[in-house]
């Protein structure tokens, strides 16, 4: 049967707001204004404040005893990825669903799930007459189409926080909380090449006249990984990972299992040992999408400008603009004569690197010690979350965690949450909420 929070966290999945899609923007603003009720229904006060994108949702809820308490930052995404493709999902991705002892639902994970139980807990605690903290509440609804408001909002705010609480991340060993102590930073690429005027004839001119998608070819050789490392100049920058950090990779589900798990193959052949290293603590980078040429139909073509879209997920310690910098020269410096290259930065969020030793920290680490009898490992996050530079530029001590399995198919078909977590979840963040008060 459904728990009491079942037909709750229902309603917020069952509004399809892809922040991506032009046409679902009504659906964003919805969520949006469900959340600002929730925070209103529990006693706050809320508003959904329009920006030139998505819309923010800015929020407080007091302390219950009414005098000074340390003011806890909450910051969660009500936006979504795009379902498809839809024919891979056994249910309706906007209808919640709970099937052996998994919820299912687009967003359910990330990061509408984890927002609510975070708010779910403060608005029990404040039920209650318990909440020890103050609660502002900080979200956004384009964090799924790289979206800056919310960095943008916090760099210019000067409230300030003591302490701030994402609930976004996951764990790789059920039963295991990890805390993110970094986060990878990114910038993403459209390259275009162009080597003539037109297409061109392939008996007439092939073997004599550049070739578009050649050109890309070397292009991209020469910013590719090589087993598993990236050219030196990409690589400047790097905070390389502590000991400690280096430690905690022992309790995490091991790289060979984590790739076959995922249906993935290796990219070299130490890449299952170097699992972590590669995807938290090193840049990579990834071809996302070629275009040019006819690669269906029968076509003797000699393609004169071809397309590719590429993005660096940065290391924690690099800096966007060296990094970006770094890449252009290496492109244009591998382009043949004759070879017209153009690159635009699309979007680009640095890196961050939070203190594990912030009193928060620890705090946050002795709550969850204490409901699910394990302290979390101190690891890096390969993804990339914008507001947590900005939270660390302003200072604030965050704790970024979450439930997510590797089993829940984020960003996929059949997006899922382990039940059970929520109201573990829920009292987790309780115990959070109590231990935050005494810093």
């Amino acid at each position: 049967m459904p728990r009491a929070w079942f037909d709750e966290l229902a309603e917020l999945v069952r509004i399809p707001s892809v922040s991506a899609d032009p046409a679902r923007a009504e659906d964003v603003r919805a969520a949006a204004d469900w959340l600002a009720e929730f925070v209103r229904r529990a006693g706050g006060e809320a508003e959904v404040v329009p920006t030139d994108t998505q819309p923010l949702i800015l929020g407080d809820l007091k302390a219950s005893n009414g005098a000074s308490a340390p003011t806890v930052l909450v910051y969660g995404h009500v936006d979504v990825q795009p379902p498809e493709p839809l024919e891979l999902w056994e249910s309706d991705p906007f209808a919640l669903e709970e099937r052996d002892g998994w919820l299912y639902g687009r967003g359910v994970v990330d990061d509408k799930g984890q927002l609510y139980i975070l708010l779910k807990a403060a608005a029990e605690l404040a039920a209650a007459g318990e909440l020890p903290v103050d609660v502002r509440v900080t979200c956004d609804a384009e964090e799924e189409s790289g979206g800056h408001q919310i960095v943008d909002f916090l760099a210019a705010d000067e409230r300030g926080a003591d302490a701030a609480v994402i609930f976004d991340s996951g764990m790789t060993t059920r039963g295991l909380p990890e805390f993110n102590v970094a986060t990878r930073g990114i910038i993403y690429f459209h390259l275009t090449v162009r080597t003539g005027a037109r297409d061109l004839h392939s008996g007439v001119y092939g073997g004599a006249a550049l070739n578009a998608l050649h050109t890309l070819n070397e292009l991209l050789a020469a910013v590719l990984p090589r087993d598993g490392r990236l050219p030196e100049p990409l690589r400047e920058g790097i905070a390389p990972p502590t000991e400690d950090e280096v430690a905690a990779w022992s309790g995490l589900v091991e790289g060979a299992d984590m790739l076959s798990e995922a249906g993935a193959r290796k990219a070299y052949s130490r890449a299952d040992e170097d699992f972590y290293l590669r995807t938290t603590a090193e840049p990579a980078l990834d071809v996302n999408g070629i275009a040019g040429g006819s690669p269906v139909l029968q076509k003797t073509v000699l393609p004169v400008e071809a397309e590719a879209n590429l993005s660096i997920r940065l290391a924690p310690g690099q800096d966007v603009e060296t990094i970006a910098a770094a890449l252009e020269r290496l492109l244009r410096d591998a382009a043949p004569d004759g070879a017209d290259v153009e690159l635009t930065q699309l979007a680009s969020s640095p890196p961050g690197l939070v203190p594990p030793e912030a009193p928060a920290v620890q705090r946050a680490l002795e709550a969850f010690e204490h409901t699910f009898g394990r302290r979390p490992l101190l690891v890096r996050s390969g993804g990339t979350l914008p507001i947590v530079p900005a939270l660390v530029d302003k200072g604030i001590p965050t704790i970024i965690t979450g439930f997510a399995l590797p089993e829940s198919n984020i960003h996929s078909p059949n997006e899922r949450l382990l039940a059970e977590y929520v109201p573990l979840g829920i009292e987790t963040a309780k115990e959070l909420y109590r231990n935050l008060a005494k810093i």
